[in-house]
């Protein structure tokens, strides 16, 4: 098992099997389960894991305790996905004190049936807990991403228990890049909570922290302000870099080449960093995460049935839902009858805050002509 620091023992569990998180997310290489315990004076479990991984959790746990009981159990977040194994957990140990906050014992009693008579330890906003030689503060963080969240800061250790705050999916141990699975687990799982996001930030500014310990993927012990700052920036919805996305919902691929031949114009222009998504086919989380990334998008859609084409409906659905904001964004639609996909993508997008939509948006009738051409170029001038 891995050591964290002196008093503090990594025991959480990596889960392969599962094919999507949140029976939505498409996550090849799993994600982990993190469980941390505390083993000082008294005892502390930070903590439980999916019901899936209970008894690989179990065996883990009972390695670190090598024969002590546990005192305490912390819950920060009350998704199944990290206190499923609550029930299983306290009636193992009967003696165990359940630690957190008002909201978190309310969910305790819609998820379980086990008494929480004189097991309870209430917290508030800056109580603490003294373990022995470490102390336990908490600070809530509630929509960070739901109502009873809460994080908690261990000193002397200078470590932050810091809930779904800094998560990822993947494994604990994954290498590369950090930011494209965090991207993708923020804005997609805690993008539409920006404002309590900062909010905690502002917290955390106020601590001495060596290491971020979350609920899933790697923990953040090495340059801590690189990941801070990609908190903030995604917290305030500033694009990360310049670039271009362009998505595309296409019934008989017409929209999809109009789509495609815009992506070579702009790189035949000299930009960079265009990202193209075919809506129908590859993971919606993704082309979300990158629309938060770059500064501008293209939306082409099909009118299907008086409709957006149901893809891109999710997808413009998706984007309002998870807060997009500060980007412009060029309508391109196609109707054969009646277009009618780039009003209604335009009413979306006229919801959403600071988001500027191109005069250059133009509607297809059918199959792009070379005619039309101007039309995409158009476009092109107007992001520059």
């Amino acid at each position: 098992m891995k050591e964290i620091s002196k008093y503090v023992r990594y025991i959480g569990v990596l889960d392969k099997g599962i094919d999507l998180f949140e029976s939505q997310y498409l996550v090849p290489d799993g994600v982990s389960y993190n469980s941390y315990v505390i083993l000082d004076e008294e005892v502390a479990v930070m903590d439980t894991v999916d019901s899936r991984k209970t008894e690989e959790w179990l065996v883990n746990l009972e390695r670190e305790l090598d024969g002590r009981v546990p005192n305490y159990l912390v819950i920060h977040h009350m998704e199944p996905d990290h206190a499923a194994s609550v029930q299983v957990l306290a009636e193992k140990y009967p003696d165990l004190k359940v630690v957190g906050n008002t909201k978190i014992f309310n969910m305790i009693r819609q998820f379980f049936t086990f008494d929480l008579t004189d097991r309870m330890e209430l917290v508030e906003e800056g109580d603490e807990l003294c373990l022995g030689e470490t102390i336990l503060s908490f600070y809530m963080a509630p929509m960070v991403h739901w109502p009873e969240v809460m994080v908690s800061y261990l000193a002397p250790e200078k470590l932050l228990f810091s809930a779904d705050g800094f998560g990822t999916f993947g494994p604990i141990d994954q290498t590369g890049d950090w930011s494209k699975e965090a991207r993708r687990y923020y804005f997609n799982i805690a993008g539409k909570y920006g404002p309590q996001v900062l909010a905690l930030l502002k917290k955390a500014a106020t601590l001495d922290i060596e290491k971020i310990c979350p609920l899933h993927g790697p923990i953040l012990d090495e340059n801590l302000a690189y990941y801070l700052e990609k908190y903030n920036t995604w917290g305030n919805y500033i694009p990360e870099e310049s670039g271009v996305v362009i998505a595309h919902a296409s019934i008989h691929g017409h929209t999809r080449d109009a789509a495609l031949k815009l992506a070579e114009l702009f790189r035949e222009a000299g930009e960079e960093n265009v990202v193209v998504f075919d809506l129908d086919r590859d993971q919606v989380s993704v082309a979300i995460a990158e629309a938060f990334r770059y500064d501008r998008l293209v939306l082409a859609s099909a009118t299907y049935n008086m409709d957006i084409f149901p893809p891109m409906r999710t997808f413009v659905h998706l984007l309002k839902a998870k807060n997009f904001q500060k980007r412009k964004v060029a309508v391109i639609e196609n109707g054969t009858w009646v277009p009618a996909a780039g009003k209604l993508i335009k009413e979306y997008l006229e919801g959403m805050k600071d988001v500027v939509i191109s005069e250059a948006s133009f509607t297809i009738t059918s199959a792009l002509k070379e005619e039309e051409i101007p039309k995409l170029q158009a476009i092109v001038e107007d992001f520059r």
